[in-house]
């Protein structure tokens, strides 16, 4: 399954002339609580066609002084309420001493934040009565690193019982702007607790910095990589499609889809050929 982040900007076009067919689509909860009158139609209209996958921007998972628990219970209920699929956040932080930064930061690699974020994981996977599925960010500094991004997030994911959403362009950018191996990062997360992937494009600002921003097309080295994961994990994982900006024609859309799920079905097809023959 491969689905779409959904977008105001061309929801109208989206339902009415067929021509980007996702599997499923994907919100951000925060973007939908409360919301009446003309956009809450629009979205009963979507869901009765398509399955509705959440992926959260401000839980803060990483915040020191914990999470909102009143927020976490308005999530909960919009996800009863829209039947969805599954929840997603990101392992970073947005809020400091109450303060909302508008943006998701890095959390230090170190000890003491994995015992912050886990009491948090816990707090919230007691709440909504399932697993989190938490995302990989994106990251221009590493902040008092006492140990590996791989060892940081596979502590957590053991101590609480999460599961991960491996964005593979937020892979191909650290690696790129940190200068490390890409393909041998992927080998070290615990690929057996993937639950969904993420592609989509980035901007380029010079030879040693490229820039998370959902605002391009997939390039081909990230279609590489995401060859490389799909095969590594070697089971069909739902994928979204990225896209929050420069956003282009509904068709061009269509051909990222239809290029990841090609992907998929030559690795996973491949797969199933391969045991097959040794049976």
């Amino acid at each position: 399954m491969v689905g779409i982040g959904y977008r105001k900007e061309f929801s109208q076009t989206f339902l009415n002339n067929g021509v980007l067919q996702p599997d499923f689509i994907e919100v951000a909860p925060e973007n939908w609580l409360g919301i009446g009158g003309y956009w809450k139609q629009e979205l009963k209209k979507v869901l009765k066609k398509y399955p509705l996958y959440c992926h959260g921007l401000s839980l803060s998972i990483g915040s020191p002084e914990g999470v909102d628990i009143g927020f976490v219970k308005q999530v909960r209920q919009f996800l009863e309420d829209t039947d969805a699929v599954l929840y997603s956040e990101h392992l970073t932080f947005s809020k400091v001493d109450n303060a909302h930064l508008y943006d998701l930061l890095p959390i230090p690699f170190t000890q003491e934040a994995i015992n912050r974020v886990s009491e948090n994981i816990l707090q919230v996977q007691d709440i909504l009565k399932k697993p989190l599925i938490l995302e990989n960010g994106s990251y221009y500094t590493v902040l008092e690193a006492e140990m590996t991004e791989e060892d940081f997030i596979n502590e957590i994911l053991d101590k609480t019982g999460c599961e991960l959403l491996l964005d593979v362009n937020n892979v191909y950018v650290n690696a790129f702007n940190h200068q490390y191996d890409a393909e041998e990062f992927i080998t070290q997360m615990p690929l057996d607790k993937v639950k969904y992937i993420h592609m989509a494009g980035h901007y380029q600002v010079n030879e040693q910095l490229i820039i998370d921003t959902h605002g391009a097309d997939v390039i081909d080295p990230v279609y590489d990589l995401f060859r490389f994961t799909v095969k590594q994990i070697g089971k069909d994982i739902p994928v979204l499609l990225e896209r929050d900006f420069n956003i282009p024609e509904l068709n061009i859309l269509q051909n990222e889809i239809s290029n990841l799920k090609a992907i998929k079905n030559e690795i996973l097809n491949a797969e199933y050929h391969v045991v097959q023959k040794e049976q």
